[in-house]
């Protein structure tokens, strides 16, 4: 996987050690204590679990430190915000040098299993009512997320609207959104009026239809399937495909809703570094 590659490791770790919090000292007045097992092995470790979905345990096996050396680096990097940091980093580079394009922007919904329970869980109800949560990501044009949030399996997606577009205008993007694209399941006057409270009014969103019955016969051969019109949707559907490959993401074991949103950091985090490594080959061969 791509997230491994030695470069992108370096890349990522360069822009978290600029933002760790300042280093306990490794003296001990009787000199007994273990030496402090170095940032980059925790990193190692947490990148494995991330990418991959294993336990702690495993990770553990995977690198150097041992399991609850890894949590308690985790909560540490967590507590002193180090994982916003790193994205707010990544997304004005991803801007700078490549560009946001807002002018067509998508949000929408992924669900996911979370079988440890915990903050912002539920009843996922595309999984027969399993543990689960899920992620609502607001992207530009080309799928980059801009504003996204965690919550229950069970939260509908227009619950999700008015958390995600707030997120967007935290990093002082909503005013530059020209057309906003939706799915059904956002329809309805409480997705326009929070939309046109926030300025946004070129907001493209399709009606619930009932099938018709021509419809209904048409389709009702398992074999003949109705075509899956995406629009201007398609974006933000594959960036839910590539957040889904990593195995934290598509099964997440944590119990806090904060350790979500710091793995959501650090995978778009990933994803932006490796967009900006295959811009750099591009334009260098």
């Amino acid at each position: 996987m791509l997230a491994l590659h030695p470069r992108v490791v370096d890349a990522v770790y360069t822009c978290l050690q600029a933002h760790l919090p300042p280093r306990p000292p490794d003296t001990h007045p009787l000199g007994c204590h273990r030496q402090r097992i170095s940032d980059r092995d925790c990193f190692t470790g947490i990148l494995q679990r991330l990418v991959t979905g294993c336990s702690w345990d495993v990770a553990a096996r995977l690198s150097i430190p041992s399991e609850t050396t890894l949590r308690d680096r985790r909560t540490e990097w967590l507590n002193a915000g180090v994982f916003e940091a790193m994205i707010e980093e990544a997304l004005a580079a991803y801007d700078r040098i490549i560009g946001l394009d807002l002018s067509e922007v998508a949000i929408d919904g992924s669900l996911h299993k979370a079988p440890c329970g915990g903050e912002a869980t539920g009843p996922n109800p595309t999984d027969r009512g399993k543990t689960g949560w899920k992620w609502s990501v607001c992207t530009d044009r080309w799928g980059i997320p801009i504003g996204w949030v965690a919550a229950g399996a069970n939260r509908n997606d227009s619950m999700l609207l008015e958390p995600t577009l707030e997120a967007v205008a935290s990093r002082g993007l909503l005013a530059d959104i020209d057309t906003l694209h939706l799915d059904k399941g956002y329809a309805g006057t409480p997705t326009l009026t929070t939309c046109a409270d926030r300025g946004l009014t070129d907001v493209i969103c399709p009606k619930k239809q009932k099938p018709s019955p021509a419809r209904t016969k048409k389709y009702r051969n398992a074999s003949t399937k109705a075509p899956l019109t995406l629009g201007a949707r398609w974006p933000v559907e594959r960036t839910n495909s590539w957040l889904s490959n990593y195995g934290q993401m598509r099964r997440n074991t944590d119990r806090y809703i904060d350790q979500r949103l710091g793995q959501l950091s650090l995978t778009i985090t990933l994803i932006l570094t490796i967009k900006l490594i295959k811009w750099a080959d591009r334009w260098n061969q």
